[in-house]
């Protein structure tokens, strides 16, 4: 994943959310972000009216392991090139400016995902998920787009899965599953309030859960063993289908798949082969 980075997404989403004496420090490191990366973890509490057990609270609030990681992360995005904003598109605007809005939009998106996601996370999903008799995925609206994408692609190399965006129907199936199952909920905000009581349900079995979301606390985030999370800071105004946030999901979906079918590599090909000879099998003549 390269130079650790993602401090400042981090930061910026969660500084509204934090005790007061935090989100002093969550701020004064947002205006001065060169500066507090020279600065103990005493002096930053002397600079931003706080003091140094509140910085190191603050590094707990936001997950990281200490007061280093959060330099190291805020260091690294501070040699980030690009500086852009997400832009939104305007009445009438040509079609070149479009293009260009949205591919950048989606590069910056799926840059600042692989930024925050955790490698000790995703190395926990990809155990899970390969050891699972069976894995559900959840989503509701555009987030159902990335649970079908993911029971398509897990389907092809020889998983029982299945994607859901029906309550009821995710509900009786959950009811008869047990500590061998996995249940994903995806969900951009995490505070999809049917799939959080999904995956509440599903504890309630012993089932395992992993919830794919915008980084911070959420209702989905809570109920989740596992918590993979995409950057926060990803749609402009106009949420068209939400879809660089959508783009985002499936490239978490397409990272778990790529790391199960390395670790399972002659079995995937083989399951792989095997899907394509049975598609090509029913486009034969008689």
């Amino acid at each position: 994943m390269g130079e650790i980075k993602g401090g400042i997404i981090i930061l910026s989403e969660m500084a509204g959310k934090l005790p007061k004496s935090e989100s002093k420090i969550a701020q004064y490191i947002l205006s001065h972000p060169e500066e507090a990366v020279q600065l103990t973890a005493a002096k930053l509490g002397e600079k931003s009216g706080t003091s140094s057990a509140a910085v190191i609270r603050l590094c707990k609030s936001v997950g990281f392991s200490g007061f280093q990681e959060l330099k190291i992360r805020v260091a690294g995005d501070l040699k980030e090139d690009n500086k852009e904003s997400y832009r939104d598109i305007n009445p009438k605007e040509e079609v070149k400016n479009i293009v260009s809005k949205v591919t950048q939009n989606t590069i910056r998106m799926l840059r600042e995902t692989v930024d925050i996601l955790s490698v000790k996370e995703i190395n926990q999903a990809v155990e899970v998920l390969s050891k699972a008799k069976s894995i559900i995925f959840l989503g509701f609206g555009g987030s159902y787009i990335a649970a079908k994408d993911a029971e398509q692609k897990f389907m092809r190399i020889g998983k029982e899965v299945h994607a859901f965006s029906d309550t009821h129907m995710a509900a009786t199936l959950i009811a008869n599953k047990g500590v061998n199952d996995v249940v994903v909920g995806i969900s951009f905000s995490g505070n999809t309030p049917e799939v959080a009581r999904l995956l509440e349900l599903a504890h309630s079995k012993g089932v395992q859960t992993i919830g794919i979301t915008k980084y911070g606390r959420s209702l989905v985030s809570e109920q989740a063993d596992i918590q993979l999370f995409i950057s926060p800071t990803g749609e402009a105004t106009l949420r068209s289908g939400a879809t660089s946030s959508r783009m985002a999901q499936l490239h978490v979906i397409d990272i778990l798949l790529m790391c199960i079918a390395s670790r399972e590599y002659e079995n995937t090909m083989k399951q792989i082969d095997e899907t394509r000879d049975s598609i090509s099998f029913l486009r034969k003549d008689k």
